[in-house]
């Protein structure tokens, strides 16, 4: 008697067009993912020892409304403490965290010239 089953994961060679960061699973962390919550085209799943953040295009994390949501002063620093890691362009600004899905659109924040050469 033959089984079959359908796999969990697709391996897909184009690109998702996603970006994100894997948070950690702390109060810190758990209010950052409820100020990111219902954001377009954001998804947020809290997941047993992490909190995932997932955007379709590019995600924002602005730390004026993130320090407001935690109560106290949020800024890069803060940011990196409870980053486990990313997916994604990530672009430092002084006053946020901006990650991209596509590398080109991160361009003009990184300085570098897109034209052929």
């Amino acid at each position: 008697m033959s089984t079959e089953t359908q796999p969990d994961f697709e391996f897909h060679r184009e690109s998702s067009n996603q970006c994100g960061v894997t948070l950690m699973d702390n109060q810190i962390g758990h209010t950052v993912a409820e100020a990111m919550r219902g954001k377009p085209n954001v998804t947020v799943r809290a997941l047993p020892s992490m909190i995932r953040i997932d955007a379709i295009g590019k995600v924002e994390f602005d730390f004026a409304e993130l320090s407001q949501a935690v109560g106290e002063e949020f800024d890069q620093n803060s940011f990196e403490e409870i980053m486990s890691t990313h997916y994604g362009r990530m672009v430092a600004l002084d006053d946020r965290m901006v990650l991209f899905a596509n590398p080109e659109d991160a361009a003009e924040y990184l300085g570098f010239d897109l034209r052929p050469v």
